[in-house]
């Protein structure tokens, strides 16, 4: 019996293996859209609480990372919406954090993005998502899918290319 086959018999020991194996994934989609390690860790964990409660509703195995990334998206727009509505009065400075999976220079160049340039870009190179699924998770076209790569990819190659004018430097 597969993990996922036992996660939806409620088996929290194959839950929590499953759920292991699709952290690092969740969290580089979910610090690409947050762009905060606290928001991050509260989008995965009520994705995770979502998932535990239905699974069961889970039709089709082979689509369970896609079902766990809409969920986890779902997470992070609502995250962003309640952002929208809070007022800081005081910014407290981020920690560095860096890892093996989400480099700074990485982070660094996509936060100069657009959100949805942002999240297709790191679902396809970073995911391995196709233009397809990123579609479907998205609730957007397969064309908007491309349109908003093909953008994203001229705002980074903007981007370089301003920065190597600054710097002295060429990146391209």
């Amino acid at each position: 019996m597969s993990l996922i086959e036992e996660a939806k018999n409620k088996n929290p020991d194959a839950f929590d293996q499953l759920m292991r194996t699709q952290l690092q994934r969740m969290y580089r989609i979910a610090i690409s859209m947050l762009q905060n390690e606290e928001d991050a860790a509260d989008a995965i964990q009520e994705t995770v609480l979502r998932c535990w409660e239905k699974i069961g509703q889970l039709k089709n195995d082979d689509y369970f990372q896609t079902w766990l990334t809409r969920i986890l998206i779902n997470q992070c727009k609502d995250l962003l919406r309640s952002r929208k509505r809070l007022i800081f009065t005081d910014e407290i400075p981020e920690t560095a954090h860096t890892d093996n999976y989400f480099t700074s220079e990485w982070k660094e160049l996509l936060s100069n993005l657009n959100e949805k340039y942002r999240i297709v870009l790191e679902l396809y190179y970073v995911d391995g998502f196709s233009t397809k699924e990123i579609a479907s998770l998205l609730h957007i076209t397969d064309m908007n899918v491309r349109s908003r790569m093909t953008r994203g990819r001229k705002q980074l190659a903007q981007f370089l290319s301003d920065d190597s004018k600054n710097n002295g430097e060429d990146y391209l």
